[in-house]
């Protein structure tokens, strides 16, 4: 399994959607991801998703 780098596109599965997002950072066992924006609270929609539960779609 490739481990996603800052930059690369995913695809991730929440509550039963898929999502696409771009890395934005790297830890041991997950990365974070944005995947959107708040218009709400004019703010970038970020989350932290486990290695084993993304797809690497592009590399940056």
């Amino acid at each position: 399994m490739a481990t996603a780098k800052i930059g690369d596109m995913i695809t991730f599965k929440r509550d039963g959607k898929n999502y696409e997002g771009t890395v934005s950072g790297v830890r041991e066992n997950s990365v974070i991801v944005q995947y959107g924006y708040s218009k709400e609270k004019d703010e970038p929609l970020t989350t932290i998703v486990n290695h084993k539960n993304y797809k690497v779609q592009k590399s940056s």
